[in-house]
């Protein structure tokens, strides 16, 4: 199963990640509405692209080895070191996983920060970082629009712009967007369905499905 884009955005202290994914079974999507967006602890996060089983048995790990460490320091662990763990895991078995994975977080050494580890064990500290299939169609936005210096409400709306775009572009990314906000102050999560994301260029207006029609009892739901 492969989970089809993620982004991450770091604002000073915001750090903000967003996905839309879904899960493929060979050709076919199994699911549009996947949630690929893992808490490897209170203040770090990570999102997944890849195999969805390669991607999950890492995040377990690195979470499992974060909570020993927590308990031996007394203190959580830092967004730094939640990455090299993942990094480490997926350069060691870099032959046998199909895992690219973007770490972010907030920590009082360093504030907001954000780590890619693509597919192959490389790490990364980024201001942004795209992965997935959909972060093709996003690169020359990314270049164009991104700046240093927004609000935490600008970058959402930036995110949930960027990520509706690999939508409607990329038939294997996935239709909604979730965001996760970690700051000081902790963390916020939101959920943004498909219906509610901008429209690009001649992409259609959401229409209900048959079901949907069937279940309202229409007695003419064929020509709905």
């Amino acid at each position: 199963m492969k989970p089809a884009f993620d982004l991450f955005c770091s604002l000073h202290f915001y750090l903000l990640r967003l996905m839309p994914v879904c899960c493929l079974t060979g050709m076919y999507v199994a699911n549009r509405a996947s949630d690929k967006i893992s808490q490897l602890t209170d203040n770090v996060y990570v999102c997944r692209s890849g195999s969805a089983a390669d991607t999950q048995v890492i995040s377990d790990y690195v979470r499992y080895f974060l909570h020993q460490h927590t308990i031996q320091l007394g203190q959580p662990a830092t967004v730094k070191v939640a990455s090299n763990l993942v990094r480490l895991l997926a350069y060691q078995n870099k032959s046998m996983l199909q895992a690219g994975m973007i770490v972010g977080g907030w920590d009082k050494y360093e504030g907001g920060q954000i780590y890619s580890v693509p597919l192959g064990g490389t790490i990364l500290r980024q201001p942004f970082a795209i992965g997935g299939s959909g972060s093709s169609y996003l690169y020359g936005l990314m270049d164009h629009e991104w700046k240093e210096g927004m609000t935490q409400e600008e970058a959402e709306k930036f995110v949930v712009k960027v990520v509706s775009l690999a939508i409607a572009r990329d038939g294997a990314s996935g239709g909604v967007v979730r965001t996760v906000t970690i700051n000081e102050a902790g963390v916020k999560r939101s959920f943004h369905p498909g219906d509610k994301l901008p429209l690009w260029h001649e992409e259609m207006e959401p229409q209900n499905s048959l079901l949907d029609i069937l279940a309202a009892g229409s007695s003419d739901a064929m020509v709905q």
